[in-house]
């Protein structure tokens, strides 16, 4: 697996596509970055959007633009004047009992059971916890909120072993954001949610897969990537 850090060069971009860059257009980014495997007839990399200013040394002249982290199954190829990329080999040799710090956005969802409908829907795990407080009288901002971030941090918490994780304690969570794509001709809505913390490896082999296959639902729209770095 290639771990690449990837620039843009906004003059390579057209206005409604630097637009749809500085919005954080997650299907346009796909695209966008789908531009460096030109050989490849269907995604097999994930990505996370950064900000520039945010990511690079204090030393460096910040322009407050995207950047992007993709994993990727091949290198990328970097498109002169438009996206540059800073590739490594990504093969953590991972062992029971190590301890990492990880960032992650995940897209967390909940089935439910709905009334004339055969199979369970699926919701945005935040708006749901939102919606039980108001069906529980639950009125303060700050209990809603609370509410709403244990739903999300049990989302990961009840995960974990399947993944090869511990969580000693409960993730920090920010960064919610909803996000609404057409695409041909349909709506996609889905939600994003930012995980930080430290992890303990339980179960490496497994832990690995879900480093290259990513966490979660929306993998193509920017979601599931974790970023680990060892404590």
């Amino acid at each position: 697996m290639y771990l690449s850090r990837v620039r843009v060069a906004t003059e390579g971009l057209d206005r409604n596509a630097l637009l749809a860059l500085m919005a954080g257009d997650a299907y346009g980014n796909h695209q966008l970055l789908w531009q460096m495997f030109t050989d490849q007839e269907e995604r097999n990399f994930l990505f996370r959007q950064e900000i520039e200013q945010e990511q690079l040394s204090p030393d460096s002249d910040p322009r407050g633009l995207p950047l992007f982290y993709v994993l990727s199954e091949e290198p990328p190829t970097s498109v002169p004047g438009l996206l540059q990329a800073e590739t490594k080999t990504f093969m953590p040799k991972l062992q029971q009992g190590d301890r990492l710090a990880y960032r992650l956005r995940a897209n967390p969802t909940i089935a439910r059971k709905q009334l004339g409908r055969e199979r369970s829907v699926r919701h945005d795990v935040l708006m749901d916890a939102k919606k039980q407080c108001k069906q529980a009288g639950v009125t303060s901002a700050a209990d809603v909120q609370a509410q709403m971030n244990k739903a999300a941090s049990t989302w990961l918490m009840q995960r974990a072993e399947n993944a090869g994780f511990e969580l000693a304690a409960e993730p920090q969570i920010s960064g919610y954001r909803q996000h609404a794509i057409r695409r041909k001709g349909q709506d996609i809505r889905f939600s994003s949610t930012d995980y930080e913390g430290v992890l303990t490896v339980s179960a490496p082999e497994q832990f690995a897969k879900i480093l290259y296959r990513g966490l979660g639902r929306s993998r193509a729209f920017g979601c599931g990537l974790m970023l680990i770095r060892r404590t």
